[in-house]
């Protein structure tokens, strides 16, 4: 092992131990070190970081942006051992960063998509229904993509209806309620999941058939070629999840849905906003308000309530 892995693990421990997320930093990290060890480098220079940092040509340049990124805190922290080590200067690769438009699947998709997953592949009869009950988990809850599949056995209870999230985006565990109808659906899941393996060890509750936990990017790629099965998205060369609407979007299509309903019932959005910011485990109720302007339907009733209420005070 070079010199530089070395200080990556240290440096990944590090990270781990202030609670930061790793899977993609440290997959990236480790494959830009790997790229210099190829070069015959023992140092980061900035040139390198840069060659790096632009691969693949046809990735977007909030892409490159945020692999550059990445390299540069790690070459901060590692220039306090190797002095050689050369910190790319911040605005190399400007880009200013753009949330992508969310869509807004309809009830029609959503029953397409869970008749597609029925029809997966299955030896045991298990796989389709994991599928059937985690996507539609995602639909109903606005659930992160990955804090569906990281929910423990013990972080479901069917009795009082509430998932405990623990492996937030931030670090935060929340408690997510539970409509009885999707409390029911979970209880089918875990009683079928049981009668089917019944030697589990792990303490996952979306499992595959092999008896292992259910990751999120499983999830994606799943959801994909169901996707892609339906028509919702378009196969791509070189991509093997190909281009569309994506899993993600279902936490938009309850969001939105959700305000859209408050404002539909004449109740004051901007006074529930906090509450729906809770329950979809936002930092900031901005990142919350963000829908109203992601959204046109929202932004349109958010007009006309306001046009009432200026008009009531008239």
């Amino acid at each position: 092992m070079s010199a530089l892995q070395d200080a990556l693990q240290e440096y990944l421990a590090i990270r781990h131990g202030l609670g930061f997320e790793l899977r993609g930093l440290a997959s990236g990290l480790r494959n830009f070190v790997a790229f210099l060890d190829r070069a015959g480098v023992a140092h980061i220079t900035t040139e390198l970081a840069l060659r790096w940092a632009t691969q693949p040509a046809q990735v977007r340049p909030a892409t490159w942006a945020d692999r550059l990124g990445m390299v540069r805190r790690f070459a901060a922290w590692r220039r306090g051992s190797d002095p050689r080590t050369e910190v790319p200067p911040e605005g190399l690769l400007p880009h200013r960063y753009r949330r992508t438009a969310p869509y807004l699947y309809t009830d029609r998709e959503i029953e397409q998509l869970l008749v597609a997953a029925a029809r997966l592949p299955s030896t045991k009869g298990l796989r389709a229904l994991t599928y059937i009950t985690l996507f539609g988990l995602l639909a109903v809850s606005g659930m992160r993509i990955n804090e569906a599949p990281g929910l423990d056995r013990a972080d479901v209870d069917l009795m009082a209806g509430v998932l405990t999230i623990r492996r937030t985006k931030f670090g935060k565990s929340r408690l997510v309620p539970l409509h009885a109808s999707t409390t029911a659906v979970l209880q089918r899941y875990a009683d079928t999941r049981d009668r089917t393996l019944r030697a589990l060890t792990t303490r996952a509750f979306f499992v595959s058939e092999r008896g292992t936990r259910i990751t999120d990017c499983m999830a994606r790629y799943t959801f994909a070629q169901v996707s892609q099965r339906i028509g919702l998205r378009q196969s791509t060369a070189g991509r093997r999840h190909g281009r569309g609407p994506r899993l993600h979007d279902m936490r938009h299509r309850f969001a939105a849905q959700t305000l859209v309903e408050w404002y539909r019932a004449g109740l004051d959005a901007e006074r529930e906003l906090p509450k729906l910011a809770t329950y979809l485990g936002h930092v900031h109720v901005a990142d919350t308000y963000w829908y109203l302007e992601a959204v046109p339907e929202l932004l349109q009733l958010a007009t006309e309530r306001l046009v009432e209420t200026q008009e009531g005070r008239a």
